[in-house]
Formats: structure tokens, C-alpha cells, sequence
């Protein structure tokens, strides 16, 4: 691969994850048994990706410019319902270890 290709694929990423790491460590604290590990943390936010469209972007004003105002609203709220489920589902699956 030519050189200069291979660099510009570097600057190349999924907007969602900043914003669901973002989205994970404000609400954290709202969820005292996960708050404080780091590895449930991640799992959270694994699991909140993958219900997430996939948003690549090179820089962040890519993602706002061809984005409308509905698109990112929606997006939001995509967001927000996807790391609200995550929590719950590694909450539910620490649970189920528990008992089990």
C-alpha cells in the first residue's frame, strides 16, 4: 500500500465511540456496583457500540457539517438509549453470576 494512503487511513474513526466513552463516564455514577471497575466500564461501553450504527468520520466536523439537525437529534438519542441498555445489561449479567 502507498504510504501516504496508509497514514490518511490512520486519522480514520468510528464517531461513536468518543461519545459513548464520554456518554459511560458521565453516568457511571449513577450506577455504584460498576462505577469503580474499569473493565465493566468497557464492557458497558462494548455493548452500547454494537447496538450503534457505525458513524465514520475523519474529523469531528465531518460528522456535524452532513449531518441535519434531525440526524443528530435521532443520533442522540440513539446514544442515550444504547448506553442506558448497557448498563442495565452488564448490571443484569453481574447478576446472574451471582446467583449462579
Amino acid at each position: 500500500m502507498h504510504t501516504n494512503i496508509a497514514a490518511e487511513f490512520t486519522s480514520v474513526r468510528n464517531h461513536n465511540e468518543r461519545a459513548v466513552f464520554n456518554a459511560v463516564a458521565l453516568q457511571a455514577d449513577h450506577h455504584p456496583g460498576l462505577a469503580d471497575d474499569p473493565e465493566l466500564l468497557a464492557d458497558v461501553a462494548c455493548v452500547a457500540l454494537n447496538r450503534l450504527p457505525a458513524r465514520y468520520i475523519r474529523h469531528e466536523v465531518d460528522y456535524v457539517f452532513y449531518l441535519s439537525d434531525r440526524e443528530r437529534d435521532q443520533s442522540e438519542r440513539l446514544l442515550h438509549e444504547a448506553v442506558e441498555y448497557a448498563f442495565g445489561f452488564v448490571q443484569a449479567r453481574i447478576a446472574m453470576r451471582a446467583r449462579g
